[in-house]
């Protein structure tokens, strides 16, 4: 490996230049801990960039999704329909909460959930004897599934519907903001993110009651009294002032970031795009994608290198580049759950790699990376 070279990672954090400026201010109102001025400013500003109208600010995505399961009473017994080509932390709270997941194979259109194999897969549930407690899609790599349809489904069936927007921060759906089209979504602000807080995430909603009976879980579920006092077990789920400071930072960058990712996968398609056997995820099916990651797929025979020959290729020059996602159902903590196709999710991950996206990558980053792979094919 190059060791000599600067790394170039797959999706690192970019400061925008205001947050030690939030961070300065939250330090000097001593909001240090949990709750504060820049958690609500961050609420705030989150449902001005989303359109939903309420949202909670907490300590990481998967914590909204799983404030959002137990506010919907899904337990022991109960059964999730969710993506299968996606990240595990978008289905783990299923797990967490004693629920079982149902898995649903990806759409060659969108590489996002299949609405046909979703209908398929309700059908087969009854078919069981259980009524679906939820449908949790994924927004995957940026890109908004088909919510449309999906959403169409799950009002027609009655069947709640949970995003998993984690990866399309400032991505679009139809004329909205990606996920608006669902009951409920969820967002992350991980450190690999197109925006980041250091961690973090949120929950947004349409239904008010909905967002203040998870905000009440999320600090301990502490009753209106004067001691402390419990009529349920929560978590302590909050997200820290200071984390929220530095969110409130990066939101202020957050379409330059979508420009910038946008342009990277513009210039990874110009300088590739003529390879035999190379392709690019689609992009902007259902709305405008904010290329979170620039994925492509790759054909063994016709490129002459395979998509792991590609990834140590670049590793070799200390590049960051990875598979696709693994699908829930070829997981081996998920062995035996049911699935509902699985072909296209497969076969994603068969040919699927992620290539360095960050916006701080330039020109010259992207003509190395693009130089590299033209060279380990044929």
């Amino acid at each position: 490996m190059a060791k000599d070279r600067e790394r170039i990672f797959l999706s690192p954090p970019h400061m925008g230049g205001q947050e030690l400026e939030y961070v300065r201010k939250a330090f000097e109102s001593n909001f240090i801990a949990p709750l504060g001025p820049m958690v609500d400013g961050l609420e705030k500003r989150l449902a001005e960039v989303t359109g939903f109208p309420h949202v909670l600010a907490l300590n990481a995505g998967t914590a909204a999704m799983h404030l959002a399961l137990h506010r919907l009473g899904i337990g022991p017994g109960d059964r999730v329909l969710a993506s299968s080509l996606t990240f595990i932390g978008s289905v783990s709270s299923v797990t967490h909460r004693g629920a079982e997941c149902h898995f649903v194979d990806a759409e060659a259109a969108s590489w996002c959930m299949d609405p046909d194999a979703l209908e398929e897969a309700i059908i087969a549930c009854r078919k069981g004897g259980q009524e679906p407690a939820a449908v949790i899609p994924t927004d995957l790599y940026g890109q908004s599934c088909d919510l449309e349809r999906i959403g169409g489904i799950c009002r027609r069936e009655g069947i709640p519907l949970i995003c998993d927007s984690a990866e399309s921060l400032g991505a679009g759906w139809g004329e909205g903001h990606a996920g608006s089209g669902a009951d409920h979504a969820i967002l992350s602000f991980n450190g690999n993110k197109i925006i980041t807080s250091s961690g973090g995430g949120a929950l947004l909603s349409r239904d008010h009651a909905f967002i203040e009976f998870c905000r009440f879980l999320s600090t301990q579920a502490r009753d209106a009294a004067p001691h402390y006092q419990h009529t349920h077990v929560g978590y302590n789920f909050r997200m820290s002032n200071i984390v929220a400071a530095v969110g409130m930072g990066q939101l202020e960058v957050l379409e330059e970031r979508v420009r910038q990712r946008r342009a990277i996968y513009d210039g990874y398609r110009e300088r590739l795009g003529d390879l035999p056997g190379f392709g690019f995820m689609p992009r902007d099916v259902y709305g405008r994608s904010n290329c979170w990651l620039t994925v492509v797929t790759i054909d063994e025979e016709a490129f002459g290198a395979s998509p792991e020959t590609v990834r140590l290729a670049l590793e070799e020059l200390n590049i960051e580049s990875r598979p696709v996602w693994k699908p829930m159902h070829m997981q081996p903590v998920y062995a035996g759950a049911p699935m509902t196709g699985g072909a296209v999710g497969e076969d994603l991950f068969r040919r699927g790699l992620c290539l360095p996206s960050g916006t701080a990558l330039g020109e010259d980053d992207l003509d190395q990376i693009c130089e590299c792979i033209r060279r380990t094919g044929r």
